[in-house]
């Protein structure tokens, strides 16, 4: 798979369907995977942290969850050709997951939020295994992996946050053997739970659920000016 660099920050450029294709295929052959979400704010966190740079970069897939990273990928001549976000990702591993009989499992967020989040995927998912969950106020790792290990969990979520999921990640993948599909995403439970509503369809469709984001939060703005920095970086870096 032919990565795009920018800034010295892989991205995958694959579509929803060619990301659920590859990982069909590597669990095939029980190759673990990791998916992690890559936007312009954690691209410029990246020229600051080196760890957040090398968690990005020794994902397997690392999806382009944000306008920006299709923005520069266009500036520079690239195959990105839309979108991919961290919860559409997940509901199509979701989807994937009922399809394929994979088990999947839950781990983050508030005891209340995870079960909402539960009960709504098996409901929008019909057939689906949720082999188990565990909320992230869980202290002992031991005992999580072992739960994860007796749940026969296949693909695990894990919303704790960036970089701590990814973190958990990296350091419990060789320990999970039968889990083989591993996505860090953040917010996400809380958007299958319905306590966070996502922007209207008309910001989803036009990449610009950032401005809605900025207008319902205007203390955001701090944040949102990455997408500048980041722009104005790719015009004097290049694809690199």
């Amino acid at each position: 798979m032919m990565k795009e660099t920018y800034l010295g920050v892989h991205v995958s450029p694959l579509t929803y369907e060619g990301i659920v294709t590859e990982v069909k295929a590597r669990m095939k052959r029980d190759e673990q995977s990791t998916i992690i979400a890559v936007n312009p704010e954690k691209v410029m966190t990246a020229q600051k942290d080196p760890q957040v740079k090398d968690l990005i970069n020794t994902s397997t897939f690392q999806i382009a969850d944000g306008v920006g990273i299709l923005l520069a990928s266009k500036l520079q001549k690239g195959n990105i050709t839309s979108r991919v976000t961290g919860v559409d990702m997940m509901a199509r591993l979701l989807k994937f997951a009922a399809e394929e009989n994979e088990p999947i499992y839950l781990y983050g967020a508030k005891k209340e939020v995870i079960e909402l989040a539960a009960e709504n995927i098996q409901r929008d998912n019909p057939g689906i295994t949720i082999a188990g969950m565990t909320d992230g106020y869980e202290q002992d790792e031991e005992a999580l992996v072992q739960r994860i290990n007796d749940s026969g969990a296949r693909i695990i979520f894990v919303a704790l946050g960036s970089p701590k999921q990814e973190l958990w990640i990296r350091r419990n993948m060789p320990r999970l053997k039968n889990v083989l599909v591993f996505q860090g995403v953040g917010g996400s439970f809380d958007v299958f739970s319905g306590t966070v509503k996502r922007a209207p369809a008309l910001f989803r469709k036009t990449g610009t659920e950032w401005l809605y984001r900025l207008l319902s939060d205007p203390r955001r703005l701090k944040r949102q000016l990455n997408l500048p920095r980041f722009l104005i970086a790719i015009l004097f870096n290049g694809r690199n």
